[in-house]
């Protein structure tokens, strides 16, 4: 071997190694009052699950306070029966079944009102499993994992039916954000939506600004909206931290909500956060059919004067 090969050998291994010390740790222990929680931490961001509220309840730089919010009145508490009845729920990032016009209000047993069972997978990630739903036949599956050395996290959310009619049904998962200081969802260049939204809510325009392929929002304090569109991606800026969201669009699919895959919630004042939700395709599945669809969530440093200036470089 040249010293050439052996140096860019060497390199090799030390990058393997350095994968290897860095990758995700999975640990069980206490978080904020719930005994029951799940770390993953690759030594750059950490998430944090907890199976008795059945969600992903917080994602963030290590050490540091996250950008998934948290619903202070909730804080280390079981499972309520109706958790809804409590604004904003526990917070936090989870699944429902779309669309919501199939069941309207409130989410349907098992989606948001049970537990879900815990699984380290042995490779680095962690499933949580749900019970079935006596209304859909549907049990869900999620596995988080992270990157080994990037600010990185993914979940696979996956719906395995396994009794009961077909149903009609999309993934729809909710991330529950901190109120940023803006949030952009991209506008395609041969746009679904007039204009580039679906506008499932009146929206003031003065929360809302157009421009350079995107939409920059704001929180209406008076109360709750809602909009979205047929991008891909979405992205939250705060003040010390970015999160974008991933969910690559299927050509050709039916999509929910006049054809949406991501959306944004925000909800009015007294409890300020927003809610960022990605949809997967509509499916007819029957007993023994599964599918799945994927999150990955980008944390990033602001580095740039503007909320604008961090859309430019994230989106681009």
């Amino acid at each position: 071997m040249t010293p050439h090969r052996r140096a860019v050998f060497g390199l090799l291994l030390a990058l393997a190694s350095l994968a290897t010390l860095r990758a995700a740790k999975v640990v069980s222990g206490s978080y904020r009052g719930w005994s029951n929680a799940w770390t993953l931490d690759n030594g750059v961001v950490r998430a944090v699950a907890v199976p008795g509220i059945g969600r992903v309840i917080q994602f963030g730089f290590s050490g540091e306070p996250g950008v998934f919010w948290e619903n202070p009145a909730m804080t280390g508490k079981p499972m309520p029966e109706e958790p809804w009845n409590t604004t904003g729920s526990f917070g936090g990032d989870k699944t429902w079944p779309a669309p919501q016009s199939a069941w309207n209000w409130p989410p349907p047993d098992v989606f948001d009102r049970s537990g879900v069972d815990a699984m380290p997978d042995g490779d680095g990630g962690l499933i949580l499993a749900s019970p079935t739903s006596p209304r859909y036949g549907i049990r869900t599956e999620r596995r988080i994992t992270l990157d080994p050395v990037r600010p990185v996290m993914r979940i696979v959310t996956t719906y395995l039916k396994v009794q009961g009619d077909p149903v009609e049904v999309g993934i729809w998962v909710i991330t529950q954000v901190n109120e940023p200081v803006k949030a952009f969802l991209p506008i395609l260049p041969s746009p679904r939506h007039l204009g580039g939204l679906s506008r499932t809510w009146e929206w003031p325009s003065a929360f809302l600004r157009f421009g350079l392929g995107r939409v920059s929002i704001t929180r209406d304090p008076a109360k709750g909206q809602k909009i979205g569109n047929d991008s891909d991606r979405l992205l939250w800026v705060g003040t010390k931290a970015c999160l974008r969201i991933d969910n690559p669009r299927v050509a050709g699919a039916t999509y929910p909500d006049d054809g949406c895959g991501m959306e944004i919630y925000t909800n009015g004042d007294p409890v300020p956060y927003m809610e960022l939700e990605t949809l997967a395709p509509l499916r007819l599945m029957s007993a023994g059919d599964v599918v799945s669809a994927t999150n990955t969530y980008t944390l990033f440093r602001r580095t740039r004067r503007t909320p604008e200036a961090e859309a430019d470089a994230i989106l681009r």
